[in-house]
């Protein structure tokens, strides 16, 4: 599965975006890209990728507790597209952001480590 996140850019404290998120490959051949939870992960230089949100197959939303309250994931099963909108940026938000194709099960959402992608770069200014 190929993985074609977007919507990065520079914004001031306070400002939003929304990043988007294309799947394809043969994965997601027959309408199968809603059988499976998407999830938005985010990095700094020299530390790991931790997960930012995720939706599973049925709507269920997840967030860090970083970001619970300003960033809404949503997905669009026809464009077989994930989203993130995030409000209220801060410059602790400053990362490069990676949408991720796996799965969710007992609460917990397991990742595909061979969809990540490229990443988009979102720096807030202080």
């Amino acid at each position: 599965v190929q993985l074609q996140a977007s919507g990065g850019g520079l914004v001031q404290a306070g400002e939003s975006l929304k990043l988007s998120c294309a799947a394809s490959g043969d994965l997601m051949a027959g309408g199968r890209f809603n059988l499976y939870a998407l999830a938005w992960y985010r990095q700094t230089p020299g530390k790991q990728r931790d997960l930012v949100a995720f939706i599973s197959n049925i709507g269920t939303t997840i967030y860090t507790d970083s970001v619970q309250g300003r960033f809404t994931i949503s997905r669009d099963n026809v464009k077989q597209k994930v989203y993130l909108q995030m409000d209220n940026l801060k410059p602790e938000d400053t990362a490069v952001y990676f949408c991720n194709i796996g799965q969710y099960a007992s609460g917990s959402y397991y990742p595909n480590s061979d969809s990540w992608g490229q990443g988009t770069q979102v720096t807030v200014s202080s």
